[in-house]
């Protein structure tokens, strides 16, 4: 196929999405969730600035990740943003369901949460975390009504997900999660 050619603007290239010409109050929306992106990421970067930049193991600081996650999102939220004031959101799919809040599925991966936060010193970041995704996987589930009968699978899926970043936090960060165990593995 063809590139389009690059004199036309990005709106005009036969491949990009047409706008999705949403109503004022859509478009208010979408531009107001856009902005809230941002100042997310502005808040991220106005914390990490107090965050010590000395470098750990792997010769980046504690300030890293926040800041790169800061700076992901502000410029997420640009990208939208710029989507939403220049004709809404494209290529949007239709949401699946019914278009309600599924109450269940926001319980389930609530209390995920909060299990997490009132675990993690007892159980160690690894297994409170295994705990987080299975709850909120099953939230999730139960929402999309999906077969929730995955508990052994999302529970090894969760401790997969969770021991690398345990890992990664404590040898290349430098920084200290709870474990279970004192070896630092658990």
């Amino acid at each position: 196929m063809a590139s389009p050619p690059p004199h036309l603007p990005l709106d005009l290239r036969p491949d990009h999405p047409e706008p999705a010409h949403p109503s004022r109050k859509t478009q208010r929306w979408e531009a107001l969730v856009s902005a809230g992106i941002i100042a997310v990421g502005a808040a991220l970067a106005w914390g990490a600035v107090d965050i010590p930049s000395e470098a750990g193991y792997g010769g980046v600081g504690a300030n890293f990740l926040p800041w790169v996650a800061a700076i992901a999102l502000m410029a997420c939220g640009a990208v939208l943003l710029r989507e939403a004031l220049t004709g809404g959101y494209r290529a949007m799919e239709e949401a699946p369901g019914d278009g309600h809040p599924d109450w269940r599925g926001f319980v389930w991966v609530s209390a995920g949460l909060l299990l997490n936060a009132a675990l993690i010193a007892h159980l160690g970041f690894i297994l409170s975390c295994a705990l987080t995704y299975v709850l909120a996987v099953q939230g999730l589930k139960r929402a999309f009504g999906r077969p929730h009968d995955t508990w052994l699978v999302d529970g090894i899926a969760g401790l997969v997900l969770a021991a690398p970043v345990y890992w990664l936090f404590g040898k290349f960060l430098a920084i200290s999660l709870p474990g279970l165990t004192s070896t630092g593995w658990l």
